[in-house]
């Protein structure tokens, strides 16, 4: 039996030790949502809640002393994106990079991680009833079976990391990932996205990344696992924060990645102006990008009434229905609208001019890049999550249950808070109150 299956079954013991029983099998108090009202419209028709389960104890239970002080953090971050798992209410999700936030110091940000050897996870769920259940969780591991753990990877490219004060500085790390997107191949590895190069990762059963595939140009020296420059190298220029973070499997088996937010290209103003932003089709047979696509995102007050700001909009899950098409979430942190889109040879835009940045203007700049000339992905409203009741802010993964229903989970950036008061004297977490939910939501047209 391999250590990582040792690991995992340990994690059952270890928290069930340290964890009331009652708390790792009730997820909160959410209760199922009540299916009254209209029955032509949107709704929640169920919500389940993650329970308190300390970071160190699910941590440590994966991979012994990768935590010594999870400073009264909780597992949370769970909601980056699900996928589902075969029988129905069961669902893969994975951590994104673990606790982080921002405290100012002398005017300037600066990017905390209160729990340094936090390791990435994959993490199998189970919903039932009002309670979200974890029934497996799957550390991340470099080639040598050392944690990737969260922490940027490159110097003068990524945040500086610091200490959950913001007082004193970490190293970084070049096995680091911050993971968003998971799609589970028929082979039963998975495929995951990152934000830091941007990069796709293949990561085996167990964990093991078996290839990280990042821009070419990247540069990144000093990974303990196989590193592919086999992307663009126009994606070197990604919004810090702001890389992959939207995932899908094609029936083919293709993979489609989605950038969460538009390139600063040619320059962070430029990038915090535009609306347009980019899918890239990934063959995992051929281990190369085979299409690109521009996606146009709606007019900021659009997709959220109470924003005027275009660099909060975001994507932050993608999901196949179905032959070329797929769902695509555009999102600020308290709306979001789901749309469909029809992938097709004529909206191919790799290695055009767009992907050159010198192209001026670039295809950020545009302000109407279809009169331009660019083949704009058409798309179709599905629904507006922002006037469906029950929907918690920060969606960031969705997944298709059937025909009609779709389950939401939120990103609840494991009760962080930005400012120094996201922690009290002793160190310990001032905890947001916000919980990781799964919510099903009802689509009386389907999709």
């Amino acid at each position: 039996m391999s250590p990582h299956a040792v690991g995992r079954r340990r994690v059952h013991r270890s928290l069930a030790a340290g964890v009331p029983l009652a708390v790792l099998a009730a997820f909160g108090v959410a209760g199922a949502a009540s299916a009254a009202g209209d029955p032509s419209q949107p709704r929640v028709t169920r919500a389940a809640t993650l329970g308190d389960i300390p970071l160190g104890a699910f941590s440590n239970a994966l991979l012994p002393g990768t935590v010594d002080d999870d400073r009264g953090v909780d597992l949370g971050g769970i909601g980056s994106d699900i996928y589902p798992a075969g029988r129905q209410g069961d669902f893969w999700t994975v951590t994104d990079r673990g606790p982080n936030g921002q405290i100012k110091v002398a005017g300037k940000k600066r990017r905390t991680f209160p729990v340094p050897g936090f390791d990435p996870a994959i993490v199998k769920i189970r919903v039932s009833g009002d309670t979200v259940q974890v029934l497996d969780a799957i550390p991340l591991t470099t080639s040598s079976g050392k944690p990737v753990t969260g922490l940027p990877d490159q110097a003068g490219r990524d945040e500086a990391p610091y200490s959950y004060d913001a007082l004193t500085p970490l190293a970084y790390n070049p096995n680091g990932v911050d993971t968003e997107g998971i799609v589970r191949a028929e082979d039963g590895t998975f495929w995951l996205v990152d934000e830091y190069g941007p990069s796709l990762i293949h990561v085996s059963a167990r964990g093991k990344v078996l290839a990280r595939y990042v821009p070419q140009g990247l540069n990144l020296t000093g990974s303990d696992y196989p590193v592919v420059e086999a992307l663009p190298s126009v994606l070197l220029h990604r919004k810090i924060n702001r890389g992959f973070e939207g995932l899908a499997q094609l029936p083919g088996g293709d993979l489609v990645m989605a950038l969460q937010s538009p390139l600063s290209l040619p320059d962070s103003a430029a990038g915090d102006a535009s609306r347009t932003t980019r899918l890239l089709r990934f063959s995992p047979r051929k281990r190369a990008v085979t299409a690109e696509y521009a996606y146009r995102f709606d007019p900021v007050n659009v997709v959220d009434p109470s924003e005027d700001d275009t660099s909060e909009l975001k994507i932050s899950s993608v999901v196949a229905v179905g032959g070329d098409r797929l769902l695509v979430e555009e999102r600020t942190d308290k709306a979001a609208r789901l749309q469909v889109v029809k992938l097709s040879r004529e909206a191919d835009i790799l290695g055009g001019p767009w992907d050159i940045d010198t192209t001026s203007p670039s295809l950020e700049q545009l302000d109407d890049p279809a009169a331009s000339g660019v083949p704009v992905l058409r798309k179709r409203l599905v629904v507006d999550l922002g006037t469906v009741e029950g929907v918690p802010g920060k969606i960031e993964g969705v997944a298709r249950v059937d025909h009609d229903t779709l389950a939401l989970i939120n990103d609840n950036d494991f009760g962080m808070t930005d400012g120094a008061g996201a922690f009290d004297a002793q160190g310990r977490l001032v905890d947001s109150g916000i919980e990781t939910t799964v919510t099903y939501v009802r689509l009386p047209r389907g999709i």
